[in-house]
């Protein structure tokens, strides 16, 4: 899936020379957590988030660093913090480096970007200007509406065998020579020795994931790999 995909196509904006209280405004009445912020030109230049507003002098919530910090910030690092607590406009709170991305960049580009940018918004640009954004809402909407598209259908007992092993044969954590796989009238039955317990609960999703699975039986047992202890199944109540 590319960003086109799951984008946000309407997408509400503040001006750079907005007041910090208009934006706040905005978001609570628009139940949003952030905003791009747009310049005059329509040229993306900052994003305004509810985590700016953490730091502010009206909550008595601005940093108050050490003398020893002080020191080592240096006075930049210090008159930025003042800015951003006691800043009436939004350029004043906003962050300035925007991390964006384009229609056709594929999802896992833009989720890679999320996690290791640790950001919850990414705007979509073509040709210098806004024209979607992605949020986690995004994210959640479209799993939700793949999980729709995709409801078990019915599938022979060696349909459903074949199918699995295909799986972890994919897999480079699945004891595959280690395990074996019975399915009857719909019910896979998985049984061998396991090395690591995530394993267990990794093999029973990858099962129930398949269609035309009605049920999963645990008959693994796991092997700590330390001391050989051999550890039954849990049993299903």
């Amino acid at each position: 899936m590319k960003a086109r995909d799951v984008m946000t196509r309407d997408v509400i904006t503040v001006a750079p020379d907005a007041s910090v209280l208009e934006a706040i405004r905005l978001m609570l009445q628009r139940r949003i957590s952030g905003l791009p912020v747009v310049d005059a030109s329509g040229a993306l230049v900052g994003m305004l988030t509810e985590g700016d507003f953490m730091r502010r002098a009206e909550l008595g919530t601005e940093r108050h660093a050490p003398r020893w910090w002080e020191f080592l910030a240096g006075p930049g690092r210090m008159a930025s913090d003042y800015v951003h607590a006691k800043g009436r406009n939004v350029h004043d709170v906003m962050t300035g480096e925007v991390y964006s991305a384009g229609e056709d960049t594929p999802l896992t580009e833009i989720v890679d970007t999320m996690e290791r940018r640790r950001i919850k918004r990414v705007p979509v640009m073509r040709g210098g200007k806004l024209v979607g954004i992605i949020t986690r809402s995004n994210l959640l909407r479209a799993l939700a509406g793949l999980s729709h598209a995709t409801a078990p259908a019915s599938a022979g007992d060696a349909a459903i065998r074949e199918a699995l092993v295909a799986e972890l044969e994919q897999q480079s954590w699945a004891p595959l020579a280690g395990i074996d796989v019975v399915v009857a009238e719909g019910v896979v039955s998985l049984s061998g020795a396991i090395f690591d317990e995530r394993q267990r609960h990794a093999l029973r999703v990858a099962a129930e994931n398949l269609p035309g699975v009605k049920k999963v039986e645990d008959h693994l047992v796991w092997i700590e790999p330390m001391s050989g202890t051999v550890i039954e199944a849990p049993t299903e109540h």
